[in-house]
């Protein structure tokens, strides 16, 4: 989340509940709400950090309000995590290293662990359908990430039918 609330501080200074606003309207229903707490913990981070800066607002009849604001060096930050490339495709992926192991300790079936798999992978694709389903056809940047999501999900799929061929 340091990043994301870094990007929208570049946009223009903000207070904690206004970043929380801000993520569930960019990303919509395809991006699990965060929790407000959290958004005040990780901007006192990246405050204690030196990437944002607050500013105490004075409210009548409220309590103040801090107002965080990104510094040069939160903004270099940020232009280096925009700038590196995201990382590509795993080569030590955790269900294959527990398809490889397990079975030589004798501690699972390896087609046992990829019904299982599979039935995990099944369901997260029908929560995303749901999901897909529920999301407004305009907002695209939910349309985008979910479908991204659900095109990562069936090429795991098709990789454990791979799996499947290859090892079971």
């Amino acid at each position: 989340m340091r990043l994301h609330l870094l990007a929208l501080l570049a946009k223009e200074p903000a207070h904690g509940y206004e970043l929380k606003q801000a993520l569930e309207q960019t990303f919509g229903s395809a991006y699990p709400s965060p929790n407000i707490g959290q958004v005040y913990v990780t901007l006192g981070r990246l405050e204690k950090d030196g990437l944002v800066r607050a500013v105490d607002v004075e409210q009548s009849n409220r309590p103040n309000k801090k107002v965080y604001y990104l510094t040069a060096k939160g903004r270099d930050h940020l232009t280096t995590w925009v700038d590196e490339p995201t990382e590509g495709p795993r080569v030590r992926d955790e269900f294959f290293m527990k398809l490889v192991l397990a079975p030589l300790t004798g501690i699972a079936d390896r087609m046992a662990l990829i019904n299982r798999q599979r039935r995990h992978y099944l369901s997260l694709m029908s929560d995303l359908n749901d999901l897909l389903n529920r999301t407004s056809p305009s907002d695209r940047v939910a349309m985008l990430l979910i479908e991204g999501a659900m095109l990562h999900l069936q090429a795991d799929l098709d990789w454990l039918e791979r799996c499947q061929e290859d090892l079971a």
